[in-house]
């Protein structure tokens, strides 16, 4: 395949998975268009030679306005969009305001949806695309005091599948990635929203608040087998140029490994082995 042909936009691009592989796939010779909610981090992608636009998804009018800007960098067309802009909301669901809950909803899913409804007429027309949604071994499993996170994951996973059954025949493909633990900067972001949302000293959750805390703090990988955000990039690579894309692709051995024993636990033995892995905080 011809990668110069290709262009994709990529959301969430300061750091982590979006930034790497934008990176990547700009080396591979697709016209990447990078996007970032903050300007300061666009201006330092622009600094990098990258292509990048500011696109909040929290905002449809920066929905709007980002991707008429990703379009005139590409010439009008657009093969591929992979969304990947998300952040993990710790906290007990019985802490989790609606507000809380709305919040993580709007960046997770509903700008995810907005963006992607916006790009399938563009990709009816050219009878070809690729949309990728950056999911998370959370949308296979639960753990505690990952509640809201787990819900716009699973939420998100429902959709796509929807989404791919509603395209078929269209030349549109459809595919989820599903990281496990990954290097990047999720635990700062996680840490910044458990404290503007989160009443720990009023929850009968404190003692595990605090040990929550401890993890998201730890320097470096904060579980076994964590990957860089470069083993995201193979698995994206796949989906954007296999002829036939696979519905799903696991990233990390915990997705594996977690992925095969919910098909053949029982609900109880699984909850048991998730406690235990999940050692009572957030990702």
């Amino acid at each position: 395949m011809d990668n110069r042909r290709h262009s994709i936009l990529i959301t969430g691009c300061s750091s982590g998975i979006g930034y790497a592989c934008a990176l990547g796939l700009q080396r591979r010779g697709y016209l990447v268009v990078a996007s970032a909610r903050r300007q300061t981090d666009v201006a330092r992608l622009r600094d990098q030679g990258l292509d990048a636009v500011q696109l909040d998804l929290d905002d449809p009018a920066s929905i709007a306005t980002g991707l008429e800007q990703a379009l005139a960098l590409t010439g009008g067309s657009l093969y591929a969009l992979f969304n990947n802009g998300a952040y993990g909301q710790p906290g007990a669901v019985e802490d989790l305001s609606r507000d809380c809950l709305r919040a993580q909803f709007e960046t997770n899913l509903f700008g995810w949806h907005e963006l992607t409804c916006r790009v399938i007429p563009m990709m009816r027309s050219q009878g070809e695309g690729r949309i990728v949604q950056n999911s998370s071994i959370l949308g296979l499993v639960t753990m505690p005091y990952r509640g809201a996170y787990v819900a716009s994951k699973f939420a998100l996973e429902g959709l796509t599948d929807t989404l791919r059954l509603e395209l078929a025949g269209t030349g549109i493909g459809v595919s989820l990635i599903e990281p496990g633990p990954i290097l990047s900067s999720f635990r700062d972001n996680a840490v910044k929203k458990w404290r503007e949302y989160i009443d720990t000293e009023h929850s009968p959750h404190k003692d595990a608040y605090l040990a929550m805390e401890r993890r998201l703090k730890k320097v470096g990988p904060a579980a076994p087998f964590t990957l860089p955000p470069e083993a995201v990039l193979k698995r994206l690579i796949h989906a954007l140029e296999s002829p036939r894309p696979k519905p799903r692709y696991y990233v990390t051995t915990p997705t594996y490994v977690l992925a095969g024993l919910r098909r053949v636990l029982g609900t109880r033995m699984l909850d048991r082995v998730l406690y235990r892995v999940s050692g009572g905080g957030a990702r």
